[in-house]
């Protein structure tokens, strides 16, 4: 069966400077990835700032251009789909952004955002119909559409706002969401409301979710396989109960560590003060790209890039201290991953 969405060695690479003399950034290096037709599954693509999670969003929605390898929609290369092809991939891969209030136009109502998607692609044969599919698209979300509907965005709370992108979104009935930090801007109160909707996308209605963030806890809570990226390279990846909680690399490790538990006696910091010694325009040394902040540096890691270690049936980590361990080729990455039916 073909895939949904495949990404096949993806690789970003920017420039540095106007006249480009600086070392180039490498955002996204040789990641594969594929998210099947079915079962729907939801995907945490986690790491800190500048990992390569949003360049990698980028270019599933081609919104940009690899510098080597491609992007596939039902096996297809993006750059080469019909203009029938690339309405259906418009209609089957939706996104939410990070900030609700940005994709909203302050001189429209609510219902415009929701309107245009059904005008878009014919959702519905009447405008009563119409209204019809929108009030079933809040309902779902946890909104009341009497509530919702005929206000502006700025009369919204920020959760409101992201649910209705989450309800704009469910009524294309899509194959796969692309969710970039939806919860990020949100006040934690209202987080586990959107996170619940998300859940809900998956359960109901069979959509899969790649939930990109640098929130471990809510990627813990959301999804059930995860990718660790540490600048454009995959750290560790898996089913996201044996990672998160058995962490193997040691970037996760921090990252794990830096997560602040509800104990006063708790030394939160210790571990936070492994710095980033990264020079200033990004240039990368020789071996493990983690090799100047990892407390378990070995003289291999300085000399040679670590491949994925497959550490155990549902599990993989990019880090020499599992060099015993057989070898993931990046073609069978999501074999990875479990699949729940």
């Amino acid at each position: 069966m073909t895939a949904l969405i495949e990404t096949r060695h993806l690789t970003k690479v920017f420039g540095r400077g106007i006249f480009k003399r600086s070392n180039p950034l490498v955002a996204l290096n040789n990641l594969s990835l594929t998210i099947e037709e079915s079962p729907p599954t939801i995907t945490a693509i986690v790491g800190e700032s500048g990992s390569g999670k949003t360049t990698f969003a980028r270019l599933i929605l081609g919104l940009a251009d690899p510098t080597s390898g491609e992007v596939c929609y039902r096996g297809v290369n993006l750059r080469q789909l019909d203009q029938d092809q690339r309405r259906q991939f418009l209609r089957d891969v939706q996104v939410i952004f990070q900030d609700p209030y940005e994709v909203y136009n302050p001189f429209y109502r609510i219902d415009h955002v929701l309107e245009e998607p059904i005008s878009n692609f014919r959702l519905a044969e009447s405008k009563a119909q119409g209204r019809e599919l929108i009030a079933d698209a809040l309902t779902a979300v946890g909104l009341r559409p009497e509530e919702t509907l005929g206000r502006y965005p700025h009369q919204l709370s920020g959760g409101q706002r992201q649910r209705v992108m989450v309800a704009r979104a469910l009524l294309l009935r899509p194959r796969v969401i692309i969710a970039d930090e939806p919860v990020s801007m949100i006040d934690a109160s209202l987080r586990a409301t959107v996170i619940e909707s998300l859940r809900d996308l998956n359960r109901q209605f069979g959509i899969s979710l790649i939930y990109i963030t640098h929130d471990l806890t809510t990627a813990y809570q959301l999804s059930e396989n995860i990718v660790v990226l540490y600048r454009g390279a995959v750290a560790e990846v898996g089913d996201v109960e044996r990672v998160v909680k058995e962490p193997e690399h040691p970037y996760t490790r921090l990252l794990i560590g830096s997560i602040p538990r509800p104990d006063p006696k708790h030394p939160w910091g210790i571990k936070e003060n492994v710095l980033d010694t990264t020079d200033k325009d990004g240039a990368r040394q020789q071996g493990c790209y983690f090799a100047d902040r990892c407390p378990e540096v070995m003289q291999i890691c300085r000399e040679k890039i670590p491949p994925l270690y497959q550490t155990a049936p549902h599990r993989a980590t990019a880090c020499h201290l599992y060099n015993e361990s057989p070898v993931v080729e990046s073609e069978t990455l999501n074999k990875i991953f479990i699949a729940r039916a």
